[in-house]
């Protein structure tokens, strides 16, 4: 099979597309022909050696893929032919991956492929954080920071399947038009516009909840412009700068800020992860909530498709089409 490989960390043009054998599944695990797969700004800090983690190398990176039952092992509840999508630490850049069958979900017939791989890491993610960590209710003004992005538009998604009212927050005129199709009630370029009074005037003073999936220098000023008795929610940096609050904020404003991690969520919050997983599946399944996939790249272009996120000119997902 064909894989993308990080043989030594560096960047993404330090990726070797190889040649490696197909994989055999044991007990409880299955291998998945690839059809699509999701990019994330992780499989970058992943490939670097900078993620919370670090994956000894070699690995073939990615971490969310679609594509269709191949072999199955002892004890796993699928056929050959099935059509699945999985989230995974690594190994989705490839033609063939193999999964512990407890990480396979089905797709319903009428989803493609490329939807199907684009839909587990950012939607899982802003849905945590929408519900369970902010505990949005309808009505709530929202602001969504780089909401044009992989985790923020599917935030902006969310919130408005919520019935929140979406205030997206982004570096382009192109970006906000996106987040206005997808329902955003309000829109602030903070390239351009002062972050904070833009989001005091248009909310009225009562931005209840700011999600955060970016970092760098608006982190602060969208604090500031937080209504009394708020909640701030930290996602990642994406930006590259890590913020440092002033707590004095924190203090005077009386607000609430969280940091909310898919990676741990689901261990140190189980009862919860499955209650959003159960709607998150059930939006899905109804159609309520598809991806929208603003860039496509064969598997020999993987380095060019990580470039895309990690310069942030990604308008929603990205997608590496493997077969």
């Amino acid at each position: 099979m064909r894989a993308v490989v990080c043989r030594s960390y560096g960047t993404p043009d330090d990726l070797v597309l190889d040649d490696l054998p197909d994989p055999t599944p044991g007990p409880g695990q299955v291998v998945v022909g690839v059809r699509a797969a999701g990019v994330n700004f992780p499989d970058v800090l992943l490939i670097a050696g900078k993620y919370q983690i670090k994956i000894p190398v070699p690995f073939i990176p990615g971490s969310e893929l679609a594509g269709e039952v191949v072999a199955v092992g002892d004890g796993a509840p699928f056929r050959p032919g099935q059509r699945v999508s999985a989230t995974t630490p690594t190994g989705a850049f490839a033609e063939r991956a193999l999964l512990d069958a407890g990480a396979v979900t089905p797709v319903p017939d009428d989803v493609d492929f490329a939807s199907a791989a684009a839909f587990g890491v950012t939607y899982r993610t802003a849905h945590h954080a929408l519900r369970s960590v902010a505990d949005v209710r309808q009505g709530d003004w929202v602001v969504v920071l780089g909401a044009a992005g992989g985790v923020g538009l599917a935030a902006v998604d969310l919130a408005v399947a919520m019935g929140a009212r979406v205030l997206a927050a982004a570096s382009s005129p192109e970006k906000l038009a996106l987040c206005r199709r997808r329902g955003a009630a309000a829109a602030v370029d903070y390239e351009r516009e002062d972050l904070k009074s833009r989001i005091r005037e248009l909310t009225g003073d009562s931005a209840r909840v700011i999600l955060d999936p970016v970092g760098g220098p608006h982190s602060e000023p969208a604090l500031r412009g937080l209504a009394r008795g708020g909640t701030f929610v930290t996602l990642g940096y994406a930006a590259g700068g890590i913020p440092a609050i002033p707590l004095n904020l924190v203090l005077l404003k009386g607000i609430t800020v969280r940091g909310m991690e898919i990676r741990t969520f689901t261990a140190d919050r189980p009862d919860d992860a499955a209650r959003d997983m159960r709607e998150l599946a059930g939006m899905f399944a109804a159609g309520t909530i598809r991806p929208y996939i603003g860039a496509r790249f064969p598997l020999g272009e993987t380095a060019a498709a990580l470039r895309h996120v990690a310069e942030r000119m990604a308008l929603g997902k990205v997608v590496i089409e493997v077969a």
